[in-house]
């Protein structure tokens, strides 16, 4: 597989495309200067599959899936639009960003929380990390951070990955 010898995110992650299993080595012709963290503000452990949040985005007229991954709770990474189509995820900031989004987001009594698995939780690091070696320039949020009546993804990413924001050129 010859693609995935020059693609970094196959070294590690096993990404499941939309209905194709295969690896990409298309890297996107925009700049990336964000990397936005989202949740499917679902119920925890309520599985949600690709398909369905292809079918959710379709219904609200787009032309498909917004996000550029979902992270499925047993933490397999599927990847939605490819990296180089602008995303339907962030308004104001699609042109710019990648769109991640993990599967949970509310509670039992659906109000926003931190429902990411163990599993998701290293999905999401390892797949971050990939992005940052990829974009070492975007910064990691929060959907919330553009839109703050939202919870979603419901913790502080650029926090959590304090690690992997941008280096300042001092």
């Amino acid at each position: 597989m010859g693609g995935c010898e020059e693609v970094p995110l196959c070294y590690r992650l096993t990404v499941f495309n939309f209905n194709v299993m295969t690896c990409s080595s298309i890297a996107p012709r925009r700049t990336i200067t964000l990397l936005i963290i989202h949740c499917t503000a679902t119920p925890a452990g309520r599985e949600v599959s690709l398909s369905e949040v292809d079918q959710w985005h379709r219904q609200r007229g787009w032309k498909g899936i917004g996000y550029h991954y979902l992270i499925r709770l047993d933490g397999t990474v599927e990847r939605g639009r490819p990296e180089a189509e602008i995303g339907a995820h962030c308004q104001n900031h699609n042109e710019h960003s990648i769109g991640i989004c993990y599967v949970g987001g509310l509670d039992n009594l659906n109000r926003p929380a931190d429902t990411r698995t163990p599993a998701q939780r290293m999905a999401l690091r390892e797949l971050l990390e990939t992005l940052h070696a990829r974009y070492p320039q975007a910064l990691i949020v929060g959907h919330h951070l553009f839109h703050p009546q939202k919870a979603c993804p419901c913790f502080d990413a650029a926090a959590e990955y304090a690690d992997l924001q941008p280096k300042s050129r001092s």
